[in-house]
């Protein structure tokens, strides 16, 4: 069976279309692509059909990734079912989503730097750089590219 992975943020143009990407670039490399099934989308309305912010396409571009195709969308209801994780990039779009949701019963969840190694202090359980803020999407790519590697490792443990 395949695990869906919804990665969310909150406009869904810069740090969850990254780790998106990122994720789906990790598990091909893997030779594993079909075991899953990767999207990303937004706890809010703001963005909504917007490509992704192109400094953040730059970023995955410099590391070989491209995301084509991509637009902005908002969570659903429905999402919650489908997917197995979703992964929010701060701790405003994980209270969003439960708020969202109406809660998390089936511990669904997590921050995306939750899934790195908890002795590594300078990321572990930390916000994902929000470089719409920063302009610094080298320290977003750095969280993300973390967060996916301690993610993918984990999934593939279980």
């Amino acid at each position: 069976m395949k695990k869906r992975i919804l990665f969310v943020c909150h406009g869904n143009i810069c740090r969850s279309p990254m780790a998106e990407f990122r994720m789906k670039s990790l598990v091909e490399a893997a030779g594993m692509s079909d075991l899953y099934t990767i999207a990303s989308a937004a706890t809010s309305t703001e963005e909504i059909g917007n490509p992704v912010y192109p400094p953040a396409r730059k970023e995955l571009a410099a590391h070989g990734i491209g995301c084509d195709g991509k637009h902005a969308r908002q969570i659903t209801l429905e999402d919650y079912g489908i997917y197995d994780l979703i992964i929010g990039m701060d701790q405003a779009n994980v209270r969003n989503m439960r708020r969202f949701w109406g809660g998390d019963p089936e511990g669904k969840i997590s921050l995306l730097l939750e899934h790195v190694e908890a002795n590594d202090k300078a990321f572990y359980g930390r916000d994902v750089a929000d470089p719409w803020y920063t302009g610094d999407f080298k320290a977003t790519w750095e969280d993300v590219d973390k967060g996916c590697r301690g993610l993918l490792k984990e999934i593939n443990q279980l």
